[in-house]
């Protein structure tokens, strides 16, 4: 001890390490009591919440895209398909920055520059976890130049899909349609979980229409995936399901044989078996590569497509409306005998023209100098306009409306593609709704004069003009026109029939009506005065049908139509209907060719090349 002050408190400091060690013990179980109460909401209270996120550090779910459905042609030739092809997909849960990523894949070649916004917009509509394709078909150039900077591309890899391709192109483009990417309103229209790994959608066509049969059902797998995201193992949890396959009626023969037949020219083909309502050809030209859209093309190349002259995207076989000219005559004359009971044998003057009461305008008749004396099978064989003219102003608008409707014409058939057009017949009632705006909504005698040429407002497209030629050669029966004939299993095989739809017939009073409209439209083809005659030609059988030349603009009374002088888009369109053989139909076909000129030169052929096509497998 130095003086009074002890050199150690030996007492303090055991109280103080005594409190020290309390202190620490407290401290100790409260760590511990968190510790076992972070284990009991891991363990038990939220042990499934947990474990399911802890599953997802490790484990992606990756949904597996079907199959898409095949389609064929009635003879079972493929006509649209799905190859082997290598795509660049890109997962946005494993993207770190999406907009750099895109820009990168630019650089590189891998992706448009036009693409970028329409991929982002798809991109951020998709689930995370859902792969989005950046290019559909990858050449090995493509596939090499990634390879070696796969690193480079977290998130983005290369995948062997299938990819939807059409072995005959242009020649059904129209009709069979296209798939391509879907995008935001696609999804707007659809459910988009059906979509989960896949990104194309039927655009057009069969393929849309039928799109719920072929699409088939998403399945999911379990991948195993290490810290950069890249799968180990796959673990199959819900196996895809294939789409149907579709077996069309097209005859994909006689469809390609159309479409060559009508070489440069625009216009389009359709023929149906008037037995039933099967489309055998349905042919709009010029067409466009359905393959493009569905491998990917860029914007340049799709506005140079939409700007294209002969407007290739457009479907003239469905939504072609042309004036339907005297290709209507035999309908009108039907009309004449339903109606007025015409004497088919009874002798009408034509002397070139024809006026109405009290009025110097003269309605001329395609031949200057006038046909003469002729019955009314004379006039159907010689498409005497004024012997039509004369039946038009004695049947009156409303009777020739409400006749040429029951043949389907003025309304949409109902085939089961979408987009068609309605076509136009003419009444009382139509003009005054349509000209509702003027003062003036009279239907004046000249309009029903015109109407019997089937020139005017009438309006016809050529689906419509093969499904009136179709009910002629079945005297009377209709069948809705159909695409459609069945699908097929394409695990078991096993085909089921679509059932035909009968429309409620075209009647009239005396079943010999119908056999002089067929014995005069023979005439047209194989009398010495018929207007196509020259087509029918060596034909070793005999078919009906019915020439007809639509006006595209009016020529004034004094002037003279002449062909050679007038512009190509001013020339009149060409048209003509048949069916074939004459005493027993199976095909009815209906040929337009815009500004082809006159029916029995353009169009006329073009129906012959495809009859004969079909006429070689006929069997009476």
């Amino acid at each position: 001890m130095i003086g009074n002050m002890a050199l150690k408190d030996h007492w303090r400091e055991q109280r103080t390490f005594v409190s020290r060690v309390v202190l620490g013990g407290i401290i100790a179980l409260v760590l511990i009591g968190v510790v076992v109460a972070r284990l009991i909401n891991l363990q038990i209270t939220n042990f499934e919440h947990f474990s399911a996120l802890s599953q997802g550090n490790h484990v992606r779910i990756e949904p597996l895209p079907p199959t898409r459905g095949l389609i064929y042609d009635r003879n079972g030739q493929i006509i649209a398909q799905n190859l082997p092809a290598y795509q660049l997909e890109l997962t946005r849960e494993s993207v770190k920055d999406l907009d750099d990523t895109l820009r990168r894949l630019v650089s590189v070649g891998l992706v448009k520059e036009a693409d970028v916004e329409r991929l982002t917009g798809l991109i951020l509509s998709r689930r995370k976890f859902e792969p989005v394709t950046l290019n559909y078909q990858m050449n090995d150039q493509e596939v090499a130049r990634f390879a070696v900077r796969r690193q480079e591309f977290t998130g983005v890899d290369i995948r062997a899909r299938l990819i939807r391709q059409y072995p005959f192109g242009q020649i059904t483009s129209h009709v069979v349609g296209y798939v391509s990417s879907i995008n935001e309103a696609d999804l707007r229209r659809s459910d988009p979980s059906a979509y989960a790994g896949t990104n194309q959608i039927g655009k057009l066509g069969i393929e849309r229409a039928h799109e719920a049969s072929l699409l088939g059902k998403v399945g999911y797998q379990e991948n195993l995936v290490n810290a950069q995201g890249r799968a180990l193992q796959h673990t199959p949890q819900q196996p895809p399901v294939a789409g149907d396959d579709l077996i069309s009626t097209l005859d994909i023969n006689l469809q390609k044989i159309a479409y060559e037949a009508m070489g440069d020219h625009r216009g389009a083909v359709v023929a149906i078996d008037p037995r039933n309502g099967d489309v055998l050809v349905f042919s709009s030209t010029p067409a466009f590569d359905p393959n493009q859209f569905a491998q990917g093309f860029s914007q340049s190349q799709y506005n140079a497509l939409q700007n294209d002259p002969g407007i290739p995207l457009f479907n003239r076989a469905l939504r072609g409306q042309y004036p339907p000219g005297s290709t209507v005559k035999p309908i009108i004359a039907l009309a004449s005998l339903q109606y007025l009971k015409e004497n088919p044998t009874k002798k009408h003057f034509c002397p070139g023209y024809f006026t109405l009461p009290n009025s110097k305008h003269r309605y001329r008749d395609w031949k200057k100098e006038g046909h003469g004396q002729m019955n009314m099978m004379e006039a159907i064989a010689e498409s005497c306009d004024v012997f039509f003219y004369e039946i038009a102003i004695e049947l009156g608008i409303e009777n020739l409306h409400d006749f040429l409707i029951t043949f389907g014409l003025g309304s949409v058939s109902g085939i089961d593609i979408p987009g068609e057009k309605p076509g136009l017949i003419p009444s009382r009632a139509w003009k005054k709704s349509a000209f509702e705006r003027r003062q003036d909504q009279s239907w004046y005698p000249g309009e029903t004069v015109i109407a019997g040429i089937g020139q005017g407002y009438m309006l016809a497209t050529p689906l419509q003009l093969a499904e009136a030629t179709a009910i002629i050669a079945a005297k009377g029966k209709r069948y809705r026109p159909r695409l459609l004939a069945g699908t097929r299993d394409p695990l078991t095989g096993e085909v089921s029939e679509l059932p035909l739809e009968e429309l409620p017939p075209v009647t009239v009073d005396d079943p010999y009506y119908w056999t002089v409209i067929s014995k005069a439209m023979e005439d047209v083809l194989h009398s010495p005065k018929g207007t196509a005659r020259g087509s029918a030609a060596g034909a070793s059988y005999r078919y009906a049908g019915k020439s007809g030349t639509a006006q595209v603009f009016s020529v004034a009374q004094d002037e003279e139509y002449e062909a050679d002088e007038v512009p190509e888009h001013l020339r009149h369109h060409a048209l003509f209907i048949a069916y074939a053989p004459a005493e027993n139909p199976e095909i009815a076909i209906a040929v337009v060719v815009e500004h082809g000129g006159g029916g029995s030169t353009s169009a006329a052929p073009v129906a012959r090349t495809v009859l004969d096509a079909y006429m070689q497998n006929y069997k009476p």
